[in-house]
């Protein structure tokens, strides 16, 4: 619940795809909400002419009828530039910030260059602006209130939510010949916080475990950055529905982040986490505060492990299952 939005006219902004999982879940809590919600937003693929779109669209919409604009995902590519959406109660998900990503996660600018300063500005400008806040965890929150002077006191924490119309439990059932083994699923974009490496090489001090199958979801880049063990599949792409038919076949998925040093891992809980629980799967978190927030730890339903340390993820790999055998042997 977002009570700002209560009994409120609402003007929802957003330059991500529209069926975007975090557009979805703040729209379903703003009609629940609110007297009523326009959208402005794009089905356009490309980010670059959903931008203009949404451009095109504020210019010519009079915000005055409106008691709240809320902007969504990346908001300081629209705040800033429009001056007229301050007439109004303003709330933003600041989802991520532009510089911690770009600059500290990614790498993609240096801390010092002026990209990365802009890019700090842009926050800042973004944050100063808003009434309310929406974050991801209280971790981020914390962040954001510390490195870009956020008031923490407008600040709203919002965990993700998975679309549990793709998501729910099911039958597993495991395909071609891995049905005797303990099977371990991951799945991602392959982002630096999420610490693809470290499950690769844990995936390699288990590869004499042959009753350990791994696999990995997601475009991983050249065949030769893949180590070649007989105890992994690699699938490059999957559609959510089938993802969701992988997904029930796994005795364990892997939801991290697993990066030891990249401090936004440590701060955010990863969407994948929320969907495998949706699921009903048992799951390995990294061990971080933002993960605690939302996760406790349970036998057989959620573990952690240390971030960063791929023997510690094989020994708990086959920890669990040695012990999905022993209790398959008692059946």
């Amino acid at each position: 619940m977002l009570k700002f939005l209560n009994h409120k006219k609402v003007l929802f902004i957003t330059t991500k795809n529209l069926d975007y999982i975090r557009n979805s879940q703040e729209l379903r809590l703003i009609r629940t909400q609110a007297d009523s919600c326009d959208v402005i937003g794009s089905y356009e693929k490309s980010y670059v002419k959903r931008l203009l779109s949404v451009y095109g669209k504020l210019f010519r919409i009079k915000v005055k009828q409106y008691d709240l604009i809320f902007v969504g995902f990346a908001p300081q590519l629209v705040v800033p530039f429009f001056r007229k959406l301050k007439k109004r109660e303003l709330a933003i998900d600041f989802f991520i910030s532009l510089y911690d990503t770009l600059v500290c996660d990614r790498g993609k600018f240096k801390e010092k260059s002026l990209v990365a300063r802009f890019f700090k500005w842009l926050d800042k400008k973004t944050l100063l602006k808003a009434d309310h806040i929406v974050t991801d965890t209280k971790a981020h929150g914390a962040y954001f209130s510390e490195e870009l002077g956020a008031d923490m006191e407008k600040e709203y924490t919002l965990y993700l939510e998975a679309d549990s119309s793709i998501y729910y439990p099911r039958e597993q059932k495991k395909s071609g010949g891995i049905k005797d083994k303990f099977v371990v699923l991951y799945f991602g974009s392959i982002l630096p916080l999420q610490g693809v490496s470290v499950i690769l090489k844990a995936i390699g001090y288990l590869q004499m475990r042959k009753d350990i199958f791994f696999y990995m979801v997601g475009p991983l880049g050249r065949e030769t950055e893949r180590p070649d063990h007989s105890n992994v599949k690699y699938i490059s792409w999957l559609s959510q529905e089938a993802l969701a038919d992988k997904i029930a076949e796994a005795d364990l998925c892997l939801a991290g982040h697993f990066h030891g040093s990249i401090a936004k891992a440590r701060r955010t809980i990863p969407g994948k986490a929320y969907i495998y629980a949706a699921m009903k799967k048992p799951m390995i978190l990294g061990d971080n505060e933002a993960n605690r927030e939302f996760f406790e730890e349970k036998d057989g339903e959620v573990c952690y492990v240390e971030m960063g340390n791929p023997k510690a993820l094989a020994a708990k790999v086959a920890k669990l299952a040695d012990k999905w055998k022993e209790q398959k042997g008692g059946e």
